[in-house]
């Protein structure tokens, strides 16, 4: 029974996963970075032990995911944006101390792609990229099975490759990179600029809500409808160029409105793939749900552990 901790910028989650990648017990608390990092760990660890009670067991590892940089081998915090002052605590050794367990840590995409991989719509597949849409976009990348990392052993960012070196500026430093152009907010603001004085579109315009609108008939909003799907696909037929994976899963919340995009993103990457089988890469939806921040952070344990023990579940 593994305790999965998801820390994002705004939420901590916690909760009870068993070998089958189920959430058996779960809590919840704002993030509250600002109170600092003792007082979240008094938190996370208050929310272990009570979810380990509504579950009925007892912990016997725990997995991490956390938004922004980490470091996965020494179990530290880097520099992250959402979590400031929190850098250079380690979660993994104050919980491992804490429930004398093993416990391990990843970035969030990397153990939302790992909870893919294990349990999920990548089950079986030995090299997976994981791909999720929102208000940014975040990946993470498995080649025969294991997490694949870059020098130190860093989390590539894939949503900084650039697709428009005219395009909007990001926070990267460059112009027109996959994240400034094809996120949530990126669609809402090509919408703005597009629209004309006698075409009013609401304060709070969401992508969902242009979604909406493209299947109501709005013209405006097929329009930035069919140029996400462009984007995506220029930027998934450079990652199947890059690493032909066996599958892409897709997840975000851009990505719950896929039957708008999918025809079209199919279509950029026949034209951009011609010298590798991209045939052979399907293009999968999440399937973990709500849960698979904590379904992620749990198999961040079995993958770490398990795996090398050579019982991988």
């Amino acid at each position: 029974m593994i305790g999965a901790v998801d820390i994002g910028g705004t939420k901590i989650a916690v909760g009870m996963v068993d070998d089958a990648g189920r959430v058996l017990s779960k809590l919840e608390c704002p993030t509250d970075a600002h109170r600092g990092y003792p007082n979240g760990l008094d938190r996370i660890v208050d929310m272990l032990r009570k979810t380990g009670r509504l579950a009925g067991v007892e912990i016997s590892g725990i997995g991490i995911g956390s938004t922004g940089m980490v470091y996965p081998i020494s179990g530290a915090f880097g520099d992250v944006d959402f979590l400031q002052g929190w850098q250079g605590n380690n979660p993994v050794k104050d919980l491992s101390q804490a429930f004398n367990v093993t416990a391990a840590l990843e970035n969030d995409a990397d153990a939302s792609a790992l909870g893919e991989a294990g349990w999920g719509a990548g089950k079986g597949k030995s090299r997976l990229i994981y791909v999720t849409v929102g208000t940014g976009i975040g990946g993470g990348i498995i080649l025969d099975g294991q997490l694949y990392r870059g020098a130190d052993m860093a989390h590539p960012e894939i949503s900084h490759h650039v697709i428009d070196p005219s395009g909007p500026l990001c926070t990267c430093g460059f112009r027109g990179c996959w994240e400034s152009l094809a996120t949530g907010p990126a669609m809402v603001a090509w919408l703005r600029q597009n629209a004309t004085n006698d075409h009013m579109y609401s304060a709070d315009l969401t992508a969902k809500q242009i979604c909406q609108l493209a299947q109501q008939g709005d013209e405006l909003a097929r329009r930035a409808v069919e140029r996400e799907a462009y984007l995506l696909g220029l930027g998934l037929a450079n990652l199947i160029n890059l690493f032909v994976p066996e599958v892409i899963v897709l997840g975000g919340s851009v990505m719950k409105s896929a039957a708008l995009f999918l025809d079209g993103i199919r279509k950029t990457i026949s034209q951009g793939c011609r010298f590798v089988p991209f045939e052979k890469t399907e293009l999968a939806l999440a399937s973990l749900g709500e849960d698979a921040n904590l379904i992620g952070a749990a198999r961040v344990w079995h993958h770490r552990f398990r795996q090398r023990a050579g019982r991988s579940s």
